[in-house]
């Protein structure tokens, strides 16, 4: 291999090199940024979740009322 060759080879090895070194710079800040926008969703989640469950209490309480005025209007009807 001629001097002007060896010298190509190298070039492009190190051309591929720093492509290399860039890219996993790169998807080492997408991970981050990835597991950073995970944990916002699972907080995000986890309130949702918790704000679920006081409405189905809500619900809850609401319809015992409900039934209990119901049942009032049945024993008026009744009489």
């Amino acid at each position: 291999m001629s001097p002007a060759e060896q010298e190509d080879s190298l070039s492009s090895l190190e051309d591929r090199i720093q492509k290399a070194v860039h890219l996993v710079s790169r998807l080492r800040q997408e991970r981050e940024t990835a597991v950073e926008e995970a944990a916002v969703a699972r907080a995000e989640a986890d309130r949702l979740a918790g704000e679920v469950k006081a409405l189905q209490a809500e619900r809850n309480q609401v319809r015992g009322r409900i039934e209990k005025l119901l049942s009032t209007i049945d024993q008026l009807s009744a009489v």
